[in-house]
């Protein structure tokens, strides 16, 4: 079966589902007759991706509106998933956001937010949703990271730090969860087609523009990662060569490398 599907019925829930790189997802695993619970903050967009893939492939989709930039709105997305569905198979942590200025520029509001919604939403419905996973012996978690984990990028220190996070807690987690049922994914993107570089309020350039992958492309590498159960996968070959050349580099040249591409 495509992707390496099970025969038993996938339900998912994708948090940051209205745009970019998480809707790709959706539409990828509604393709696959997965049942779908999606959220986000913004409720109309998800009404209209809700009945477009209900009415496309005859599955069921439920939507919950939800801003992960609030403390404590993962316990309350978690509960409230428990209350229309207790059989969860996958969850995709797509949800995040950066801002392209130096750390002392940001607003202390901003600074919050993106550890917030990047780091501590993203451990805890780890933890949730694992540990539900982990007790039926049965699960799947998609970690968004970024090629950012690779190294430190000035102008962007604060998300690529948060990024780095999560591929060192997933990468090690799934080493934990190996012979339980369970796995975790973490997906490192590069530059891809969203509406990530206008929230961070970044002009691309012309080699950004060249490198920049489709939001499906990515979706699409990302799920058949996930249902393999790799546990790290960086979609596009220039985005591969460019991560490990930059692990490999001494830090200090990595750093000035990715302070010279995200500079305003």
């Amino acid at each position: 079966m495509a992707f390496g599907m099970s025969q038993r019925k996938e339900v998912a829930v994708i948090t940051g589902a209205s745009s970019g790189i998480g809707l790709a997802i959706a539409h990828v695993l509604a393709e696959k007759k997965t049942d779908l619970i999606l959220t986000a903050r913004r409720r109309d967009r998800l009404e209209k991706l809700a009945e477009e893939l209900k009415q496309k492939h005859g599955i069921r989709v439920d939507i919950i509106e939800n801003d992960l930039a609030r403390p404590g709105s993962a316990q309350d997305l978690f509960n409230k998933v428990q209350a229309i569905r207790k059989d969860v198979s996958i969850l995709v942590n797509n949800a995040g956001f950066g801002k392209q200025s130096a750390v002392l520029d940001h607003s202390i509001g901003d600074v919050r937010d993106m550890v917030q919604v990047n780091m501590m939403a993203v451990t805890e419905l780890t933890w949730l949703f694992g540990v539900e996973m982990r007790k039926q012996s049965y699960g799947r978690i998609m970690q968004l990271a970024s090629v950012g984990a690779f190294q430190p990028s000035p102008m962007y220190a604060i998300y690529s730090a948060t990024k780095s996070y999560v591929l060192s807690f997933s990468y090690a987690m799934n080493s934990e969860l190996k012979g339980s049922g369970v796995s975790v994914t973490s997906i490192c993107p590069g530059f891809t087609e969203s509406e990530f570089h206008e929230v961070a309020g970044h002009k691309k350039t012309a080699f950004m523009k060249a490198s920049t992958m489709t939001s499906r492309k990515v979706a699409e590498i990302s799920v058949r990662a996930m249902m393999n159960r790799s546990p790290k996968v960086i979609p596009g070959l220039l985005n591969k060569i460019n991560s490990y050349i930059m692990e490999g580099m001494p830090r200090a040249f990595s750093t000035a490398i990715a302070g010279s591409l995200m500079k305003k």
